[in-house]
């Protein structure tokens, strides 16, 4: 079965076969992989539907019966205008960071620059460093850029030929390589690196464990009867 699917994947307008033995070797999949861990890269050669768009949504809604895309950004925008208000009363160092950025929150385009500005400021809110969760690199050329993804361990990425131009790729990385690339936004991305965690079985990032809590919890309402305190302080305030 498995050589078979490596063989579909290599064919034209064939996902529909792709997830049907996708579906059928799910359970010894998801075996391997909570069994033996695999390095993303091994995970990368013998499953590399797992990196597919729709295989994510689709595996993460085996693992939790949720689906991953359209639940997450769907909270991300219901919650949108009360963690502003959250942002705005915030005091304290964390306030001053959230402070500088809140002009740039109203002043937002579109609702994809929206989601990113409240996926920052969630992380801030939260005590924890953005720059971990999405890293831009402008004005690099392309070996310090290899050379700086290859130093992370898990996040998105955007890189920018200046400050206010347009993203010329949008990915997410983990152990250090791309595995996914030319993404449409970087809120999107943030949204398959935390599918691809529960579809891997990776352990959050220490540096951002309470911003991937909220984004498990209160966003996904996934294990939300078991709160860190500071993921407690922010639902109980966001549902005021």
């Amino acid at each position: 079965m498995w050589n078979a699917l490596l063989l579909d994947l290599k064919k034209r307008n064939n996902r529909e076969l792709v997830k049907l033995k996708m579906g059928k070797t799910f359970a010894y999949r998801r075996h391997e992989i909570v069994r033996d861990a695999p390095m993303v890269e091994a995970l990368m050669a013998r499953w590399p539907a797992l990196f597919d768009i729709c295989e994510i949504n689709a595996e993460f809604k085996r693992i939790t019966t949720i689906p991953l895309q359209s639940k997450f950004l769907s909270q991300l925008d219901l919650h949108f205008n009360n963690l502003m208000k959250l942002f705005k009363r915030r005091g304290g160092q964390f306030g001053q960071k959230l402070k500088q950025i809140v002009a740039q929150m109203d002043d937002c385009e579109d609702v994809y620059t929206g989601r990113v500005c409240v996926i920052k400021r969630v992380s801030i809110y939260m005590g924890e460093d953005s720059d971990h969760l999405i890293q831009e690199y402008v004005g690099m050329d392309e070996a310090a850029i290899n050379e700086a993804i290859e130093d992370s361990t898990v996040g998105t990425y955007l890189i920018k030929e200046e400050a206010s131009a347009h993203a010329q790729e949008v990915g997410v990385v983990l152990e250090g390589i791309r595995v996914m690339t030319n993404l449409d936004n970087i809120a999107f991305a943030v949204v398959l690196l935390f599918g691809l965690i529960y579809v891997l079985n990776l352990a959050y990032l220490a540096d951002l464990c309470y911003t991937f809590e909220v984004f498990q919890k209160i966003f996904m309402e996934l294990d939300g009867g078991k709160l860190s305190n500071k993921a407690l302080a922010l639902k109980n305030r966001l549902f005021e």
